[in-house]
């Protein structure tokens, strides 16, 4: 009983134990998977923080290269970052929605400050193609520009420590969750490699007793047969001599006094011979089996 009430405690819990730790790798799974979109939208920010960077660069490069040269080729690289500013802005600030006030409101006084840059440059670019060289080199000696990229690169720099911030944060709860699901892991199958070896003992222990049970009870039911056949054996030699008996007594009194006795007496004579030859075949025909057709022939 005992034995079978732990079964029964046993495989449930073993089953637990398998549920809890699917549930365990399943849910790291998922804080990994969780972890591992955060990791990659802060590094999607930080390019895009560098991205606009490049864009206010090229752009400043292009006008002063312009400026200095007249050369129309050197306002490509001004052309091609004015055509992916906006874009860039746009990919920042979808990134930073979720994110604190405080990195949304630099994002806006950034774009504000990349509007006022680009229309200095545009400015001064207008100047030189108009043939006002000294204009606008005037415009670029007041240092309007410099400012405005100087406020840029601190708002942007600024930006860019946060993101690393918050990726080396991201970074050390990555680590710390792979840690404690290695942990997690490792005790959930130190218990389910423990219950699972303790059960199969218990299986085992108990097909063994469960052998040896069966062994005693087919010793036992072989010494009730063994005595059942004696019993049969002595009672049907007992059945035999009452039947032989009572048919050589029918026998005898037909042939010694079937002359004395009425026709109706004769007839019960017979009638008790055949009863006896019937209760004999009877008798037979119940002990028989294979290993006593010798016995009863001898007998």
């Amino acid at each position: 009983m005992i034995r079978k009430a732990l079964l029964q405690i046993g495989v449930p819990a073993l089953l637990a134990f398998m549920a809890w730790n699917a549930y365990l790798a399943v849910n790291h799974l998922k804080l990994m998977q969780h972890i591992a979109a955060r990791t990659l939208e802060s590094s999607t920010i930080q390019a895009d923080i560098s991205s606009i960077l490049k864009d206010l660069t090229d752009m400043e490069t292009g006008q002063r290269g312009y400026l200095l040269t007249g050369n129309p080729s050197y306002l490509q690289p001004y052309i091609d970052a004015k055509g992916r500013i906006g874009t860039d802005f746009a990919d920042l600030r979808a990134g930073l929605s979720n994110r604190a006030e405080s990195e949304r409101s630099q994002v806006s006084q950034l774009e504000s400050l990349a509007t006022s840059k680009q229309a200095e440059m545009e400015l001064s670019i207008s100047l030189r193609q108009q043939g006002y060289r000294h204009r606008a080199f005037m415009l670029v000696d007041s240092n309007e520009g410099m400012e405005y990229m100087d406020r840029a690169r601190v708002l942007l720099s600024s930006l860019s420590v946060a993101e690393a911030s918050n990726f080396a944060r991201l970074d050390t709860e990555r680590n710390t969750s792979l840690s404690k699901a290695l942990v997690e892991t490792i005790v959930a199958n130190i218990c389910l490699v423990a219950l699972t070896a303790c059960l199969f003992g218990l299986v085992r222990y108990h097909g063994q007793v469960l052998e040896q049970e069966t062994v005693k009870s087919r010793q036992a039911l072989a010494v009730r047969d063994l005595q059942l056949e004696k019993l049969t054996f002595a009672l049907s030699n007992q059945a035999r001599s009452k039947t032989s008996a009572i048919e050589a007594n029918a026998r005898l009194l037909i042939d010694n006094y079937g002359g004395f006795l009425p026709r109706q007496g004769h007839e019960y004579a017979e009638q008790i011979k055949e009863a006896s030859i019937q209760m004999e075949q009877l008798r037979q025909d119940l002990v028989a089996s294979p290993g006593r057709n010798g016995d009863e022939k001898a007998a």
